[in-house]
């Protein structure tokens, strides 16, 4: 089953990121690094062996700071659902995220669950804090952080399709719930209010927004699809870029026709550009930055070279 990762583009703050969350999280972890290289200076302007990834866990949820530099922001088109068991765990998290943060949704009652808030970190980056109540059929009590797509700007409307589009990519899903507005209320009449959906086991959560917001997706956050084979990588990029442009990027990054970046990554791009061999790394690393779509055969004989 193809493990799908949350890519958080960072400006030199990679590292410090991964440090706050883990501290703010409990079963958390940082893993891997990687490193840049001197192949590619002129692309990415960092010098030799600063750190370009780290690979980290929180709860369920795996994630991947980068440290791409100052071209993307992030913004709530994208955030993550993480749900809490007490009323204490959710005042904690709270606490620790609104360290520097600002909220955007007062932790509180609410209609929809015993407590809830909506608040964005000293990175920027955007986490929704709910308590549901305790008959409430939700998910979330089994996968505590879920990335929380927002469809708004040109995309509103197109929520429920969405879901629907990646329900059809990635084999093993399965729709939970979807809420639509009704006349009653304030939002959009028929679109979605709240959906829960699995993506191969990860808990997504897609919704129309239900106010006119200028927020749109961008590759500040995009998901990692990391792929066994050659034919796995060529069907999710054929798939996922259906509708949408991968020609936009390079790297093994596409986006959808919802606006939705996507990094089709073979397992075997990490140890290779991590190798004991420096030299054969920095052969990988030219190699990489030609490609669109990657190729595993010309990775591993840029290796093997």
């Amino acid at each position: 089953m193809n493990l799908i990762s949350s890519c958080l583009w960072f400006d030199n703050q990679a590292e410090e990121a991964v440090d706050f969350y883990t501290s703010v999280f409990k079963n958390s972890k940082s893993n891997q690094s990687s490193h840049y290289g001197e192949e590619g200076y002129d692309v990415h302007g960092k010098p030799a062996g600063s750190v370009l990834t780290v690979d980290f866990q929180l709860a369920n949820h795996r994630f991947l700071a980068l440290n791409g530099g100052p071209n993307f922001h992030f913004n709530p088109a994208i955030s993550f659902y993480v749900t809490c068991k007490t009323d204490k765990e959710i005042i904690q998290l709270w606490s620790k995220l609104a360290d520097s943060g600002s909220p955007m949704m007062a932790l509180d009652a609410y209609p929809f669950s015993e407590k809830y808030g909506w608040i964005e970190d000293k990175f920027g980056v955007s986490w929704q804090l709910i308590l549901p109540f305790k008959n409430q059929n939700s998910s979330h009590k089994e996968h505590k952080i879920a990335p929380c797509l927002m469809f708004a700007s040109s995309q509103q409307g197109n929520a429920e399709a969405a879901m629907n589009f990646y329900m059809s990519v990635f084999k093993k899903s399965e729709k939970i719930m979807n809420e639509h507005y009704t006349k009653e209320e304030a939002g959009p009449n028929g679109m979605v209010k709240h959906a829960e959906f699995l993506l191969n086991g990860q808990n997504f959560v897609a919704m129309d927004s239900g106010i006119d917001l200028p927020h749109k997706f961008n590759e500040a956050i995009s998901f990692v699809v990391n792929c066994h084979t050659q034919n796995e990588v060529d069907y999710f990029w054929e798939k996922l870029s259906n509708g949408g442009d991968p020609n936009a990027q390079q790297c093994g990054w596409l986006k959808d026709k919802y606006g939705v970046s996507w990094q089709i990554i073979p397992d075997i791009l990490g140890k290779l550009l991590n190798g004991s061999d420096y030299q054969k790394s920095e052969n990988v690393m030219n190699a990489l930055l030609k490609m669109k779509k990657l190729d595993i055969n010309e990775l591993q004989n840029s290796y093997d070279q």
